[in-house]
């Protein structure tokens, strides 16, 4: 009998995706036989890019990973790993301001599933500074500075956001 699939679920809004995205599912690979990239609508959060806009950018950036899905996510984190049969919930943490929220997290969804494991992978130290909000900043004021935080797929889309 063929042993289970190992599956983790990558939650976050990936307003847009980032290399430090990419570089932490790379990671995730790794250590999984499949990765969710779950995308949420976090309408509170207000993002740039519609949901469907973020689940296309996500699947161009990571086409080339065969063991990797891209799905909206809907509803609670833990709720959907366990749909999912996932082992552990992915999170990125790239500086230690990052890691009371994530504390926190990790802990609500261990008694939303304790049969579900929070792992925190660290991006690559080139994309240590890189996250969504940090890609808009850039780009809202010198747009071709984005391009190195991003993959290629994103900055068509980033330029039509700012008119650049």
């Amino acid at each position: 009998m063929p042993a289970a699939q190992r599956i983790a679920i990558y939650p976050g809004t990936f307003d847009p995706v980032t290399l430090g995205h990419v570089d932490v599912v790379r990671r995730a690979t790794h250590l999984f036989d499949r990765v969710v990239l779950a995308i949420a609508p976090s309408e509170s959060k207000r993002p740039w890019f519609a949901l469907e806009e973020r689940l296309a950018m996500a699947r161009e950036a990571l086409a080339d990973l065969p063991a990797v899905e891209v799905a909206p996510l809907h509803g609670l984190t833990a709720e959907f790993a366990r749909e999912r049969g996932a082992a552990a919930i992915i999170r990125g943490l790239r500086k230690f301001s990052d890691f009371e929220f994530e504390f926190d997290l990790a802990h609500a969804n261990r008694l939303l599933a304790p049969e579900i494991e929070t792992v925190v992978l660290m991006p690559s130290k080139e994309q240590f500074v890189t996250s969504s909000s940090f890609v808009k900043d850039i780009a809202r004021h010198r747009l071709t500075a984005a391009a190195d935080f991003v993959p290629a797929c994103v900055m068509p889309r980033l330029k039509a956001k700012v008119g650049g």
